[in-house]
């Protein structure tokens, strides 16, 4: 019985990260919200703070991050096994999309309605990748006297062009020296 139920759960990881991996246009970041609301918010395999420390995990993890959350997540879930079903569910639609269009681009390229399609898809893939940062601003408890840190953060990468490392390395001093500062203070 415990096998039939593994199984069970197994199949409904693919057939979940297979829809993620379907329907999400935009890379890993525009999945979030889906990923979210499948493995949190349907299924349960993880809790709120589980998913957002597996985001950070696999942000900070060097690949793909749609397969690095979707690893991530089931090996937490259901291990090694679990890991893999969930990264070949998340992968196997973009590699089947990538052969067909691979295959059929050339007779379509010079279309002016396919050129039209992707115009129109590139500003709804920017909407897709700016939601999850305002749900992972919520779910870190980034408040308006906060919100100067990714702001700054920005602006040392973007127009100064400062190393993301660098920033993400002086960001976690400054976040290690405030929490001992806070609790000295408490106590």
């Amino acid at each position: 019985m415990e096998t039939t139920q593994k199984d069970s759960n197994n199949k409904r990881m693919f057939l979940s990260f297979f829809k993620i991996g379907a329907f999400t246009l935009g890379g890993g970041y525009a999945m979030l919200p889906i990923m979210e609301r499948e493995v949190v918010d349907k299924y349960n395999w993880l809790s709120r703070e589980e998913f957002m420390n597996i985001m950070v995990v696999a942000q900070s993890t060097p690949g793909l991050f749609a397969i690095n959350m979707a690893s991530h997540i089931g090996t937490k879930y259901n291990g090694v096994k679990g890991g893999i079903i969930c990264t070949l569910g998340v992968a196997l639609p973009s590699i089947i999309c990538i052969l067909l269009i691979a295959m059929f681009f050339q007779l379509f390229k010079e279309n002016i309605y396919v050129q039209k399609i992707f115009l129109g898809i590139r500003p709804a893939v920017v909407a897709l990748i700016a939601a999850p940062c305002f749900s992972m601003a919520r779910s870190a408890h980034i408040t308006l006297p906060t919100a100067w840190i990714p702001i700054v953060c920005c602006l040392l990468i973007v127009p100064f062009g400062f190393s993301p490392i660098l920033v993400i390395l002086i960001a976690a001093v400054g976040g290690f020296i405030y929490g001992k500062i806070k609790s000295h203070s408490k106590s």
